[in-house]
């Protein structure tokens, strides 16, 4: 079959253009790690310590300081485009006796004290309970089904599957009575409640297990647990012949139980969460201060020897081409985070212009706010934006919050005011916060109490679909007796 020949249009980004994109995406942290990358793999690339004390003290803003100039004071483009350097080239240049000015011992130390002081992997749940399994004395078959069980017990601490489907007639090691058997010895291990099939029989483990008498509680959850999840309190003390506040201490001696005992063990560590930009009131001047947290950020410099080794006719031309080759990299890896900075400082001060209400008044006068709005303020394209924003947080007096949380669609109210969905959300909640909760509000009533705070046009589906949202049940389960 002939080929044929097409005539299309395709756009190829430039490494330069597909690398600023990467920094400018990067969270504070991720571009503190980047950095290091660069350090380590870029031996034209170093750190720009500061020459004096007045240098070091200064308090110079770096959040809107120019880009470090090239050494040679010429662009990067100016240089020849460069193949690759062999493995030898390289171990010519790492040999220099100027490579890395740093004394080799001290840059050893600080990476072996960060190990030692670096926190041990969590231990997960699966092997907490290996390791208790190990211990328990049963007979083998009993002991390979334990372990076949541990294999199928989830995060939160519960069996997934149903013995019968563990059990394989064709294989020897252990009989359908083995397995329940082996679940008996498992449901007795640490945390207590682990080996559960359902939330009933969570409880009941850890009913069975507590030192408190609870033979009420074990009664309710029982017999009354769908009744229970129904918030049906009357007719379970109709049938119970008790009285009302029996069962609301039940409850309360209930909820203090443990619903997902595994994560007491393999719960995921919390990530720190560093902010990206920082906006404070100044009384001076009468308006929000903003500023990136990037002071910590070392400033970057190409090595003076390594670009007057990459002009001299007498070094090699492989090895000169692979300095340009670095010198290149690290002139685009500083022009790329200088350009990072003026972007995300450039986006916060328009959201903060925007949004003023916000910081003044807090979550309810979150405005509406598309990014192509603040992509015309800047001059960029919304793309652009969309990047800056990306896994970054900003910090006010009201927390630390997603920078992408103002960015936000909203509705208009009969006299033109905007409100953002965010602050619908945050309404909502205020509503229901103030409900009589032995009457509470159903969505319609919801709906209407929005209206009496100005928000209109707002249908039904959607109050409940925000109030799901914000893992509010709906109003049987809200009632309180």
């Amino acid at each position: 079959m002939r080929g044929l020949m097409r005539l299309e249009q395709r756009m190829k980004l430039a490494p330069r253009m597909i690398q600023s994109m990467e920094i400018l995406q990067l969270p504070i942290l991720a571009l503190q790690e980047r950095i290091e990358q660069e350090l380590n793999s870029n031996p034209v690339l170093e750190i720009d310590e500061p020459t004096s004390a007045e240098q070091a003290d200064s308090g110079e803003d770096v959040s809107e300081k120019a880009p470090a100039p090239a050494a040679d004071g010429k662009p990067a483009e100016n240089f020849e485009r460069i193949e690759d350097l062999g493995e030898d080239y390289k171990d010519y240049v790492n040999e220099s006796v100027y490579y890395r000015p740093a004394a080799q011992t001290d840059e050893l130390d600080s990476k072996l004290e960060a190990i030692k002081n670096t926190a041990a992997l969590p231990q997960s749940l699966h092997d907490y309970l290996d390791e208790q399994w190990r211990l328990v004395e049963a007979d083998e078959p009993v002991k390979k089904a334990g372990s076949f069980i541990i294999d199928y017990i989830d995060e939160k601490g519960y069996l997934t599957v149903r013995l019968e489907q563990l059990y394989n007639k064709d294989r020897a090691d252990f009989t359908l009575d083995d397995l329940k058997k082996a679940l008996e010895l498992v449901q007795k291990l640490e945390p207590i409640g682990v080996g559960a099939r359902d939330l009933k029989e969570c409880l009941l483990i850890q009913i069975d297990q507590s030192a408190k008498s609870m033979s009420f509680e074990r009664r309710l959850i029982t017999e009354y647990m769908d009744k229970l999840l129904e918030n049906r309190l009357p007719e379970i003390a109709k049938k119970m012949n008790c009285e009302m506040d029996d069962i609301k201490y039940a409850i309360e001696r209930i909820s203090k139980l443990d619903t997902s005992p595994g994560l007491q063990i393999s719960q995921a560590r919390n990530h720190p969460v560093l902010a990206d930009i920082i906006v404070e009131y100044s009384d001076d001047l009468e308006s929000y201060i903003v500023r990136l947290t990037d002071a910590g950020l070392p400033n970057l410099r190409i090595n003076d020897y390594y670009v007057k080794l990459s002009k001299d006719a007498a070094t090699a031309e492989k090895a000169k081409k692979f300095l340009q080759e670095n010198i290149r990299s690290a002139q685009w890896i500083m022009e790329a985070i200088e350009q990072r900075r003026n972007t995300l400082l450039k986006v916060a001060k328009a959201v903060v212009k925007y949004q003023k209400d916000f910081f003044d008044k807090g979550q309810l006068y979150l405005k509406p706010l598309p990014m192509s709005k603040i992509a015309a303020e800047v001059g960029v394209h919304i793309a652009t934006v969309s990047r800056a924003v990306a896994g970054k947080y900003l910090q006010c007096q009201w927390g630390i919050l997603p920078l992408r949380k103002f960015f936000s669609g909203g509705t208009n109210d009969d006299t033109g005011t905007g409100y953002s969905w965010e602050a619908i959300r945050a309404k909502l909640q205020q509503v229901v916060d103030r409900e009589d909760k032995a009457n509470p509000l159903n969505d319609d009533e919801i709906c209407k109490e929005l209206v009496k705070e100005g928000i209109t046009h707002l249908a039904r589906r959607t109050v409940a679909k925000y109030r799901k949202l914000l893992s509010i049940p709906p109003a049987k389960l809200r009632k309180k007796y």
